[in-house]
Order: C-alpha cells, then structure tokens, then sequence
C-alpha cells in the first residue's frame, strides 16, 4: 500500500480505455446501485408501517449494505479508490465541532 502526499492507495489495476465498458465501470455502476439502494431503504426504514415491515427493510438494508462495503473494498484493493490521511488537528476540530452541536440539541431537547 502506497502512503505518499497524505495519500493512501494500493497499485491500480490497469484496465482498457476504450469505448466498451470495462472491469472498473461496471463495478462502478455497481456500487452506484448499491448506495442508492441504500439511500431508499433508509427511507423505507423511516416510514415502515408495523414492526415486520421495518424488520425486513431492516435485513434488507443491512445486507445492501455489506455488499456495498465488500464491492467498495474491491475498488480500493485495486487501486480504484485512494485514501487521504486526516490531520489530527482536523479530525480534533470536528469531533468539538459535533460535541457542540450535541450539547446544544441536548439543551433544547430539555425545554420541550
């Protein structure tokens, strides 16, 4: 695995350019569906009518989600997704950032 520039990838797999769609395409277009997918069963999970209904969408989502987290992981194993390497600073300043916003939800959550 590279880790240059604040860069994490691996070696990428070279694919053809041509006008035909390639390896790199169509697992693109695959994990394209699959976060769809996802985005309309986080929907559907919101607004499930019964306990059956939403424990399905449930199953459904949660395995949605696993092939998309393995076809993701496909794509940076070939070199198709790089990384970049947080600043510590950075990933700091957000956490108080999100502790903020939390404190203050919690606070008007108190004067309902």
């Amino acid at each position: 695995m590279n880790n240059n520039n604040n860069k994490v990838s691996n070696p990428k797999t070279e694919v053809p350019q041509t006008n035909k769609m390639n390896d790199k395409d169509y697992i693109t277009a695959m994990l394209s569906i699959e976060k769809s997918m996802l985005k309309n069963y986080a929907v559907s999970l919101t607004e499930a009518s019964n306990d059956d209904l939403y424990n399905d969408y449930y199953d459904m989502f949660d395995d949605v989600a696993n092939m998309q987290r393995e076809i993701y992981n496909l794509m940076f194993k070939k070199g198709w997704y790089e990384l970049e390497v947080a600043d510590t600073s950075k990933i700091s300043q957000k956490v108080n950032t999100l502790n903020e916003e939390l404190s203050q939800l919690e606070s008007n959550s108190e004067k309902i």
